[in-house]
């Protein structure tokens, strides 16, 4: 892994220092340097990682990827029989990268070295999440992270003086990158067992936190929970999202919560690594709504092709491809031709966006697009929109069948307080959404539709409408 000689020169030049707090449980940089070295007596070529959060899952992972080993992070919230067959087909599955003499596997370096491989072999399997079927496997050399630690830290502003909490599961990649490019540069990372608003307060609190990384859905809990709770959260200096688009009411509780945080929120996907960034300073006036996601990240380039590989003028919506050093190497399985492909030589996993005024404009999968009378609408605009009218907390659109229309937009709502209406959301929308665009019609959730994996789903919502389900009511 591309972190591996760095966390031996942390070790070696701060050894007392804090590298890992994972709840109550912290390890020193020559803890974890130690414990791994041990473990990596007898890592295997591949291991695989199924568990919560612990010190002894970074010790575990940090041995999975010494030399020229391979490590895959599985979410243990899936199913067991689900979990049982990704392991049997990545135990199959050959390594990706350079093979040593007579095509064998690379197996790495001495038993128990902690040392980074070749650069150009797989260090990492990445794993999509899984909703619907056998998710899809990508695998990621160690060049890729090292160009992508080089180009976050210096657009993030890491320093060794900082401490990250990353208060998420480290099965998802956002927390599994920010745990590694902080070993990569030599400052503290913290997270929890499991995710709990009073104890990421308290380590706000007490351990010093000068950096957040998580989803915009905990930074809305942590900010709001925090005004009302009088937790001091001053001596932030950074916060990071990413998974969506930050809106207006997460963005103003963030900035009162923690005033002299600069906001950072990016594009990204697990495939391309990152795509776009923008930073809001602490001491800017906060400019939320739309769907503009920033400007290429630092070694990015950008372009809107077509599905024929064609460049789109400014303004027109497209497939959102990249070229940059971060990119993955592709699939292990799962590779259906519409995932991540290659238009002469930009990469795209299907994101449409448009660029306007050198800012990337986020829309969605071209899957979710809903042609309404003829019109292309995203469900993801739509839903940014609805999340900015007071007094909505969240907001899902999707795509219902019309005879007339072919389809039409409809919307289900999560009030924050209180009731709604559908006048209410009406008026709300006048200048975040165009007429055309507009929910047709409009529900009330008593709870947010999902699967049965736990994700958010327009399926679902559509399902429930079809069948009247108390859980979505309808607005008149």
């Amino acid at each position: 892994m591309p972190f591996l000689n760095k966390l031996q020169l942390w070790a070696d030049e701060h050894p007392y220092d804090t590298a890992v707090v994972v709840g109550n449980a912290r390890r020193t940089w020559a803890d974890l340097r130690d414990a791994a070295s041990v473990l990596a007596r007898d890592a295997k070529a591949t291991t695989i990682l199924a568990e919560r959060n612990s010190v002894d899952f970074v010790e575990r992972y940090v041995a999975a990827v010494s030399g020229e080993r391979r490590c895959a992070v599985l979410d243990p919230e899936w199913p067991e029989a689900l979990i049982d067959e990704v392991s049997l087909r990545l135990v199959d599955a050959p390594a990706t990268g350079r093979k040593k003499p007579g095509g064998a596997e690379p197996t790495g370096l001495p038993a128990g070295t902690l040392v980074d491989g070749d650069p150009t072999t797989t260090f990492l399997v990445g794993l999509t999440s899984g909703t619907t079927a056998m998710p899809k496997a990508f695998t990621r050399s160690r060049r890729s992270w090292q160009v992508s630690f080089d180009a976050s830290i210096a657009f993030f502003g890491l320093t060794r003086q900082d401490r990250t909490l990353a208060p998420g599961p480290l099965s998802a990649s956002l927390n599994l990158y920010a745990l590694s490019e902080c070993l990569y540069a030599g400052a503290a990372f913290h997270t929890l067992e499991s995710f709990d608003v009073g104890d990421a307060h308290a380590a706000i609190s007490h351990d010093g936190i000068t950096r957040l990384v998580l989803v915009p859905t905990m930074l809305r809990l942590l900010s709001e929970r925090g005004l009302a709770g009088g937790v001091d959260a001053s001596g932030v200096r950074s916060i990071i999202c990413a998974g969506s688009k930050l809106d207006a009411r997460t963005l103003e509780a963030a900035r009162r919560w923690a005033p002299n945080a600069a906001i950072f929120e990016y594009y990204g996907a697990s495939e391309l690594s990152f795509v776009s960034g923008t930073e809001l300073p602490a001491d800017q006036p906060l400019d939320a709504g739309g769907t503009g996601i920033g400007s290429p990240f630092p070694g990015v380039e950008l372009k809107i092709l077509d599905d024929a590989g064609q460049p789109l003028p400014d303004g027109e919506h497209g497939n959102i491809c990249v070229r940059s050093g971060m990119v993955s190497n592709g699939y292990l399985w799962g590779d259906d031709g519409h995932a991540l492909r290659c238009l002469d030589g930009w990469y795209t996993v299907g994101d449409q966006g448009f660029v306007k005024n050198g800012i990337l404009n986020m829309l969605g999968r071209q899957s979710d697009m809903i042609i309404t009378a003829g019109k292309n609408v995203y469900p993801h605009e739509v839903e940014l929109a609805l999340a900015s009218v007071p007094g909505i907390d969240t907001a899902i659109a999707a795509g219902a069948p019309d005879d007339i229309r072919g389809q039409k937009v409809v919307a289900g709502v999560v009030p924050a307080y209180g009731a709604v209406t559908a006048t209410q959301l009406r008026t709300g929308l006048d200048g975040l959404l165009a007429r055309d665009k507009r929910p047709v019609q409009y529900y009330v959730l008593s709870e947010l539709p999902m699967t049965d994996r736990g994700k958010i789903s327009r399926n679902v919502l559509l399902d429930w409408i079809k069948n009247h389900d108390p859980r979505a009511v309808p607005l008149g």
